[in-house]
């Protein structure tokens, strides 16, 4: 288990009188190491699929904790479901998504990070953490998940 997520995850329960269990501590490992975007569902299935015991109700609180102390970020695209991905020792990043199919690519550009200094700078503000997030349309339709299955929303 990973040593530094598990003291800012313990310190983050203690903080806020929540209950510390080895199954918060399991979901927080999954979560961690989950490559790519995922919701609690998705989550969940993969720690079934690995045989954990824990319950659904135990993965949707715990997301929402990790979320809280900023070890997994909450996502939404535009399409009204709610996804996560690891913050833990990543590089930050932004998101390029296609309106028709939802295909996700991530993508740093120094440039974007430059622009949040000077707008935090010229609005008096100190810098924070950012999400930056493009709407477009796949370029290649014979790529494009909705070309290739029109009913799908």
């Amino acid at each position: 288990m990973n040593k530094q997520a598990t003291e800012v995850f313990t310190a983050f329960l203690k903080k806020g009188k929540n209950r510390i269990t080895p199954e918060r501590f399991e979901v927080m490992e999954a979560a961690i190491e989950y490559n790519g975007h995922f919701g609690a569902d998705d989550l969940y299935i993969a720690m079934k699929n690995k045989k954990a015991e824990v319950s659904r109700a135990t993965v949707y609180n715990t997301v929402e904790l990790l979320a809280q102390c900023d070890l997994i970020s909450k996502r939404n695209f535009g399409d009204n479901l709610t996804r996560y991905e690891s913050n833990f020792q990543k590089q930050n990043h932004d998101h390029l998504i296609c309106i028709h199919c939802g295909r996700i690519v991530e993508f740093h550009n120094p440039k974007i990070k430059k622009i949040q200094q000077e707008i935090c700078k010229e609005l008096g503000f100190e810098e924070g953490s950012y999400s930056f997030n493009i709407f477009a349309r796949c370029k290649d339709v014979k790529e494009c998940e909705h070309y290739l299955n029109p009913n799908k929303k």
